[in-house]
Protein backbone atom coordinates (compact mmCIF):
# COMPACT_ATOMS: atom_id res chain seq x y z
CA UNK A 1 0.00 0.00 0.00
CA UNK A 2 1.30 3.46 -0.94
CA UNK A 3 2.55 5.43 2.07
CA UNK A 4 0.96 8.85 2.68
CA UNK A 5 4.03 10.17 4.45
CA UNK A 6 7.43 8.75 5.27
CA UNK A 7 9.91 10.92 7.18
CA UNK A 8 11.70 10.72 10.52
CA UNK A 9 10.94 6.99 10.57
CA UNK A 10 7.16 7.55 10.47
CA UNK A 11 5.18 5.67 7.82
CA UNK A 12 1.47 6.33 7.42
CA UNK A 13 -0.41 4.15 4.97
CA UNK A 14 -3.58 5.25 3.21
CA UNK A 15 -5.60 2.95 5.46
CA UNK A 16 -4.02 4.37 8.58
CA UNK A 17 -4.58 7.91 7.32
CA UNK A 18 -8.25 7.13 6.68
CA UNK A 19 -8.62 5.80 10.24
CA UNK A 20 -6.84 8.89 11.58
CA UNK A 21 -9.19 11.16 9.62
CA UNK A 22 -12.22 9.33 10.99
CA UNK A 23 -10.94 9.65 14.56
CA UNK A 24 -10.15 13.33 13.98
CA UNK A 25 -13.61 13.92 12.53
CA UNK A 26 -15.25 12.46 15.63
CA UNK A 27 -12.97 14.47 17.92
CA UNK A 28 -13.88 17.65 16.05
CA UNK A 29 -17.56 17.02 16.76
CA UNK A 30 -16.95 16.37 20.46
CA UNK A 31 -17.20 20.06 21.53
CA UNK A 32 -20.54 20.38 19.76
CA UNK A 33 -21.77 17.21 21.45
CA UNK A 34 -20.77 18.56 24.86
CA UNK A 35 -22.62 21.82 24.23
CA UNK A 36 -25.69 19.93 23.03
CA UNK A 37 -25.59 17.61 26.05
CA UNK A 38 -25.19 20.55 28.39
CA UNK A 39 -28.17 22.30 26.83
CA UNK A 40 -30.24 19.11 27.11
CA UNK A 41 -29.26 18.55 30.74
CA UNK A 42 -29.52 22.27 31.60
CA UNK A 43 -25.96 22.42 32.94
CA UNK A 44 -24.71 25.44 30.98
CA UNK A 45 -25.29 27.92 33.78
CA UNK A 46 -27.65 30.83 34.26
CA UNK A 47 -27.29 32.00 30.66
CA UNK A 48 -27.18 28.93 28.39
CA UNK A 49 -27.48 30.96 25.19
CA UNK A 50 -24.36 32.94 26.05
CA UNK A 51 -22.57 29.72 27.01
CA UNK A 52 -23.43 28.13 23.67
CA UNK A 53 -22.35 31.22 21.72
CA UNK A 54 -19.11 31.55 23.65
CA UNK A 55 -18.39 27.85 23.21
CA UNK A 56 -19.02 27.91 19.45
CA UNK A 57 -16.94 31.06 19.01
CA UNK A 58 -14.07 29.69 21.08
CA UNK A 59 -13.95 26.47 19.08
CA UNK A 60 -13.99 28.43 15.84
CA UNK A 61 -10.81 30.16 17.02
CA UNK A 62 -9.38 26.87 18.25
CA UNK A 63 -9.77 25.26 14.84
CA UNK A 64 -8.37 28.32 13.07
CA UNK A 65 -5.27 28.22 15.27
CA UNK A 66 -4.86 24.46 14.82
CA UNK A 67 -5.24 24.82 11.05
CA UNK A 68 -2.60 27.56 11.00
CA UNK A 69 -0.30 25.36 13.08
CA UNK A 70 -0.32 22.47 10.58
CA UNK A 71 2.22 23.94 8.15
CA UNK A 72 4.81 24.98 10.77
CA UNK A 73 4.44 21.66 12.56
CA UNK A 74 4.81 19.75 9.30
CA UNK A 75 7.98 21.67 8.43
CA UNK A 76 9.49 21.20 11.88
CA UNK A 77 8.82 17.48 12.36
CA UNK A 78 8.85 16.56 8.67
CA UNK A 79 5.56 14.64 8.66
CA UNK A 80 4.12 15.38 5.22
CA UNK A 81 0.86 13.56 5.98
CA UNK A 82 -0.12 16.31 8.44
CA UNK A 83 -0.95 18.50 5.46
CA UNK A 84 -3.70 16.06 4.49
CA UNK A 85 -5.54 16.82 7.74
CA UNK A 86 -5.60 20.57 7.18
CA UNK A 87 -8.69 20.61 4.96
CA UNK A 88 -10.82 18.83 7.56
CA UNK A 89 -9.65 21.14 10.32
CA UNK A 90 -10.32 24.23 8.22
CA UNK A 91 -13.80 23.02 7.33
CA UNK A 92 -14.57 22.46 11.00
CA UNK A 93 -13.46 26.02 11.70
CA UNK A 94 -16.06 27.13 9.16
CA UNK A 95 -18.63 24.70 10.58
CA UNK A 96 -18.34 26.12 14.09
CA UNK A 97 -18.24 29.69 12.74
CA UNK A 98 -21.46 29.02 10.81
CA UNK A 99 -23.13 27.65 13.94
CA UNK A 100 -21.86 30.65 15.91
CA UNK A 101 -23.32 33.03 13.32
CA UNK A 102 -26.57 31.06 13.14
CA UNK A 103 -26.84 31.24 16.92
CA UNK A 104 -26.45 35.01 16.71
CA UNK A 105 -29.16 35.27 14.06
CA UNK A 106 -31.55 32.94 15.85
CA UNK A 107 -30.94 32.93 19.58
CA UNK A 108 -29.75 36.51 19.92
CA UNK A 109 -31.64 38.44 17.24
CA UNK A 110 -34.55 36.06 16.43
CA UNK A 111 -34.00 36.69 12.70
CA UNK A 112 -34.87 40.38 13.01
CA UNK A 113 -33.01 41.42 9.86
CA UNK A 114 -33.30 45.16 10.40
CA UNK A 115 -31.91 44.82 13.94
CA UNK A 116 -29.17 42.55 12.62
CA UNK A 117 -28.17 45.11 9.99
CA UNK A 118 -28.02 47.89 12.56
CA UNK A 119 -26.04 45.68 14.92
CA UNK A 120 -23.45 44.87 12.26
CA UNK A 121 -23.00 48.55 11.40
CA UNK A 122 -22.99 50.00 14.92
CA UNK A 123 -21.20 47.43 17.10
CA UNK A 124 -17.53 47.06 16.11
CA UNK A 125 -17.02 43.56 17.50
CA UNK A 126 -20.06 42.36 15.51
CA UNK A 127 -18.73 44.12 12.40
CA UNK A 128 -15.32 42.47 12.53
CA UNK A 129 -16.81 39.08 13.40
CA UNK A 130 -19.19 39.35 10.44
CA UNK A 131 -16.28 40.28 8.17
CA UNK A 132 -14.35 37.20 9.33
CA UNK A 133 -17.32 34.95 8.57
CA UNK A 134 -17.82 36.47 5.11
CA UNK A 135 -14.14 35.85 4.32
CA UNK A 136 -14.52 32.23 5.43
CA UNK A 137 -17.30 31.54 2.91
CA UNK A 138 -15.13 31.37 -0.26
CA UNK A 139 -12.53 29.29 1.57
CA UNK A 140 -15.12 26.69 2.52
CA UNK A 141 -16.64 26.77 -0.97
CA UNK A 142 -13.28 26.15 -2.67
CA UNK A 143 -11.92 23.50 -0.31
CA UNK A 144 -12.19 20.77 -2.93
CA UNK A 145 -10.23 19.45 -5.88
CA UNK A 146 -12.72 20.76 -8.42
CA UNK A 147 -12.23 24.36 -7.24
CA UNK A 148 -8.46 23.84 -7.15
CA UNK A 149 -8.53 22.68 -10.77
CA UNK A 150 -10.72 25.58 -11.90
CA UNK A 151 -8.77 28.29 -10.07
CA UNK A 152 -5.30 26.91 -10.59
CA UNK A 153 -2.79 26.34 -7.84
CA UNK A 154 -1.46 29.90 -7.62
CA UNK A 155 -4.85 31.64 -7.45
CA UNK A 156 -6.20 28.98 -5.09
CA UNK A 157 -3.30 29.48 -2.70
CA UNK A 158 -3.68 33.27 -2.87
CA UNK A 159 -7.37 32.94 -1.99
CA UNK A 160 -6.71 30.60 0.92
CA UNK A 161 -4.13 32.92 2.40
CA UNK A 162 -7.11 34.98 3.55
CA UNK A 163 -7.13 32.65 6.55
CA UNK A 164 -4.49 35.01 7.96
CA UNK A 165 -6.76 38.09 8.23
CA UNK A 166 -9.64 35.81 9.22
CA UNK A 167 -7.71 34.61 12.27
CA UNK A 168 -6.74 38.19 13.14
CA UNK A 169 -10.34 39.37 12.81
CA UNK A 170 -11.48 36.46 14.98
CA UNK A 171 -9.08 37.46 17.75
CA UNK A 172 -10.16 41.11 17.52
CA UNK A 173 -13.82 40.04 17.64
CA UNK A 174 -13.18 38.06 20.82
CA UNK A 175 -11.00 40.80 22.36
CA UNK A 176 -13.62 43.52 21.84
CA UNK A 177 -16.35 41.21 23.09
CA UNK A 178 -14.45 40.40 26.28
CA UNK A 179 -13.78 44.12 26.98
CA UNK A 180 -11.94 43.99 30.33
CA UNK A 181 -11.32 40.27 30.81
CA UNK A 182 -8.90 39.86 27.90
CA UNK A 183 -6.65 37.14 29.31
CA UNK A 184 -8.02 34.41 27.05
CA UNK A 185 -8.21 36.59 23.90
CA UNK A 186 -4.61 37.61 24.59
CA UNK A 187 -3.55 33.94 24.48
CA UNK A 188 -5.22 33.55 21.09
CA UNK A 189 -3.52 36.76 19.91
CA UNK A 190 -0.11 35.45 20.93
CA UNK A 191 -0.73 32.12 19.20
CA UNK A 192 -1.91 33.72 15.96
CA UNK A 193 0.89 36.30 15.88
CA UNK A 194 3.47 33.59 16.57
CA UNK A 195 2.17 31.36 13.78
CA UNK A 196 1.97 34.23 11.30
CA UNK A 197 5.37 35.51 12.39
CA UNK A 198 6.98 32.13 11.73
CA UNK A 199 5.50 32.12 8.24
CA UNK A 200 6.74 35.65 7.55
CA UNK A 201 10.21 34.71 8.79
CA UNK A 202 10.39 31.64 6.55
CA UNK A 203 9.13 33.57 3.54
CA UNK A 204 11.68 36.34 4.08
CA UNK A 205 14.46 33.77 4.44
CA UNK A 206 13.41 32.07 1.20
CA UNK A 207 13.35 35.42 -0.56
CA UNK A 208 16.90 36.19 0.57
CA UNK A 209 18.04 32.73 -0.55
CA UNK A 210 16.49 33.29 -3.95
CA UNK A 211 18.22 36.66 -4.28
CA UNK A 212 21.50 35.00 -3.25
CA UNK A 213 21.11 32.52 -6.10
CA UNK A 214 20.46 29.43 -4.01
CA UNK A 215 17.40 28.60 -6.09
CA UNK A 216 18.93 29.66 -9.42
CA UNK A 217 18.19 27.13 -12.19
CA UNK A 218 21.06 24.80 -12.87
CA UNK A 219 22.74 25.00 -16.25
CA UNK A 220 22.51 22.00 -18.51
CA UNK A 221 25.76 20.03 -18.86
CA UNK A 222 27.68 20.61 -22.09
CA UNK A 223 26.81 18.28 -24.91
CA UNK A 224 29.60 15.92 -25.89
CA UNK A 225 30.10 14.09 -29.13
CA UNK A 226 29.30 14.97 -32.72
CA UNK A 227 26.15 16.99 -33.35
CA UNK A 228 24.06 15.63 -36.22
CA UNK A 229 21.86 18.26 -37.88
CA UNK A 230 18.19 17.36 -38.17
CA UNK A 231 17.68 19.26 -41.42
CA UNK A 232 20.39 18.93 -44.02
CA UNK A 233 21.24 21.86 -46.23
CA UNK A 234 21.65 21.13 -49.90
CA UNK A 235 24.09 23.18 -51.93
Amino acid sequence: MRPAGSTLGVNISDRQLAALKLALFLLCLLPLGRLGWGAWRDTLGANPIEAIQRGLGSWTLNFLVITLAITPLRRIVGWAWLGRLRRMLGLHAFFYAALHFLGYLWLDQFFDWSAIGRDILKRPFITVGFAAFVLLLPLAATSNRFALGRLGGRRWQALHRSIYPIAIFGVIHYWWLAKRDVATPALYAVAVLLLLGVRALWRERERHEQLAGKYAPQQSPPVRGRIIPIISRRH
